[in-house]
C-alpha cells in the first residue's frame, strides 16, 4: 500500500488545489466489474464506520434485503469496531481497523462509508481506485473542493457511487417534484428550508483532554488538521459542529433538503449567498453557531423562470414549529410544504382576506402521506450495482446538493455576501473568502484520482 506525502499548504481555488496532487492514498488498482450474473447473486458488502449511523441503521438496512452479505466491518474505534463485527455476523466477519487494508480484499464488491465526513471522500476515492462500488453517507465532503475528485473517480474507474441521501429515493418526494415541475404552484418565487431542534442547554464547555484508549485519533483526525481531542467532538454528536468534522446543521441536515430544492428546481448552485448566525440560545465549544440564517439567490431556471430566492433557518434552541425539518415553496397559484411525512398544498386566495374573514386560510390542506419507504435508497443501490446503472443520487447530485450548506458557511466566516461562479467553483473577487473553499489535508494524507 501506498502512504502519500501531502503538502499541507492551503490552496485557493479547485484547480490549484487539484494541480497539487502527486500520490493516492490508496493502492490505486482498480478491478474490472461487470453486471452480476443473475438477481440472486449474493452482493458483499463492507462496512468502513461503525459508528451509531452505519451500524444502527445503514448496515441493517442492507442486511434485511435478500441478496447481500456483510463481510467485513472497518473503524479506528476498537469499541465500535467489536460491536459492529456482532451486528453484521460475528467472528465470521473480518475487522479492519485501516481502510486500506480492507480495500486490498478482493472478494469485497461494495463498501459502505459511514465514517465522520472529513473521511468520506478520501475513502470513498480510495475504493473506487480499488474497484469497489460504494454507497457513501451524506454529506458527500467537509468541504467544496473534494466533491470533484469523487465524480472523477467513479468515471475514471466506472464504479457506482451512490450518496446516502435517502429522501430521493421516497415515494412522495419523487411525487412532490413532479408536481412542482407541472407548473401546479405556479411561479415559485421563494423556497424556505428549516431545521429546527432543541439542545438546550447544549453539550458545554469540557477541557481538551486525552483521547480514550479504544480510539486512535491520529487516524481519526486523519486528512484533517491535527487537534487536541475533546469529548465534543468525537461524542454528544458534536462531530457536526467542529471544523474538523463537519459543517453545523446546514451541512449534515442541509444536504437532504437542498438535494430536494435542487432537483425538484432543475438547479446546480445559486449566484449570491449571505449568512449570518452566533451562539444565542446557549453557550457551549461548539465552532459552528446553534442559531443560524442564509439567504441564497439562484438565476432563471426550468422551474423559476426569473430565478429564486432560497432562505435556510436553524436553531438549535427551539423545536416550537409545526414541522422541524422541512421545506416550504412559494408559487402564485398555491404553497407546498415537504417533509419526510407528507406533502401539504394549500391554494393561493388570490385576493385579500380581512381577519374577519380568514375560514378560506383555515380550511384543510391537499395532502400526500408518506409511505414510509425510508430505506428504499439501499434496496436502488443493490439494483443499480447488478444492473451497473449509475443512480440519481449519484456523487455530482450530492456535490452540488453539500455545496449549498458549504457555501453559507463560506459567506458566514468571512461575515459577508459572496458572488459564487458555480461552473467554475471559485467566489468571485474574494481571495479570503475562497480560502474556505478547500480544506487543507495533513501529511501524509492525498486526495488524487
Amino acid at each position: 500500500m501506498i502512504r502519500a506525502r501531502v503538502n499541507s499548504r492551503r490552496v485557493n481555488s479547485r484547480r490549484e488545489f487539484l494541480g497539487t496532487a502527486a500520490a493516492s492514498i490508496a493502492t490505486g488498482y482498480a478491478a474490472t466489474h461487470s453486471a452480476y450474473a443473475s438477481s440472486n447473486d449474493t452482493i458483499n458488502i463492507a462496512l468502513i464506520g461503525c459508528g451509531a449511523r452505519g451500524a444502527n441503521q445503514v448496515m441493517p438496512s442492507f442486511q434485511r434485503l435478500p441478496g447481500v452479505q456483510i463481510t467485513a466491518v472497518c473503524d479506528v474505534n476498537s469499541e465500535h469496531l467489536k460491536r459492529g463485527r456482532e451486528k453484521a455476523g460475528g467472528n465470521k466477519v473480518k475487522a479492519y481497523k485501516d481502510f486500506r487494508e480492507l480495500l486490498e480484499d478482493k472478494t469485497i464488491d461494495a463498501v459502505i462509508v459511514a465514517t465522520q465526513a472529513h473521511w468520506h471522500v478520501p475513502i470513498a476515492v480510495a475504493a473506487c481506485q480499488a474497484g469497489k462500488d460504494v454507497y457513501v453517507e451524506k454529506p458527500l465532503g467537509n468541504s467544496i473542493g473534494e466533491g470533484q475528485y469523487l465524480i472523477e473517480a467513479a468515471k475514471k474507474y466506472g464504479r457506482i457511487v451512490q450518496v446516502g441521501t435517502q429522501q430521493h429515493s421516497m415515494e412522495h418526494y419523487g411525487k412532490a417534484v413532479d408536481i412542482i415541475q407541472s407548473g401546479r404552484l405556479g411561479e415559485i418565487s421563494e423556497v424556505k428550508v428549516w431545521d429546527h431542534t432543541y439542545w438546550a442547554p447544549g453539550r458545554g464547555t469540557p477541557a481538551d483532554c486525552d483521547s480514550p484508549q479504544e480510539l486512535d485519533w491520529d487516524f481519526y483526525v486523519g486528512p484533517a488538521p491535527m487537534q487536541n481531542y475533546n469529548p465534543n467532538i468525537y461524542y454528544n454528536y458534536g462531530y457536526d459542529w467542529f471544523r474538523l468534522s463537519g459543517g453545523g446543521h446546514q451541512v449534515a441536515w442541509g444536504v437532504h433538503h437542498f438535494d430536494i430544492v435542487n432537483w425538484a428546481m432543475g438547479v446546480k448552485y445559486p449566484k449570491q449567498v449571505s449568512a449570518m448566525g452566533g451562539h444565542f440560545a446557549y453557550q457551549d465549544n461548539f465552532e459552528y453557531p446553534n442559531t443560524f440564517d442564509a439567504m441564497m439567490e439562484f438565476g432563471p431556471g426550468p422551474v423559476a423562470k426569473n430565478g429564486f430566492l432560497l432562505q435556510y433557518t436553524m436553531r438549535m434552541g427551539s423545536r416550537r414549529v409545526r414541522r422541524s425539518h422541512a421545506k416550504c415553496f412559494y408559487g402564485t397559484e398555491a404553497t407546498m410544504v415537504l417533509d419526510r411525512s407528507r406533502i401539504s398544498i394549500a391554494p393561493e386566495p388570490k385576493k385579500n382576506i380581512s381577519q374577519s374573514d380568514a375560514s378560506y386560510l383555515l380550511r384543510k390542506e391537499e395532502e400526500i402521506v408518506s409511505s414510509k419507504d425510508d430505506f428504499h435508497h439501499t434496496q436502488i443501490f443493490l439494483d443499480n450495482l447488478r444492473n451497473r446503472a449509475q443512480p440519481k443520487t449519484d456523487a455530482q447530485t450530492g456535490h452540488y446538493a453539500t455545496n449549498l450548506g458549504h457555501l453559507m458557511n463560506v459567506s458566514w466566516e468571512v461575515g459577508r455576501s459572496i458572488q459564487w461562479d458555480g461552473e467554475k467553483e471559485v467566489v468571485i473577487d474574494d481571495e479570503q473568502a475562497n480560502r474556505f473553499v478547500n480544506k487543507p489535508y495533513r501529511d501524509p494524507w492525498k486526495l488524487t484520482v
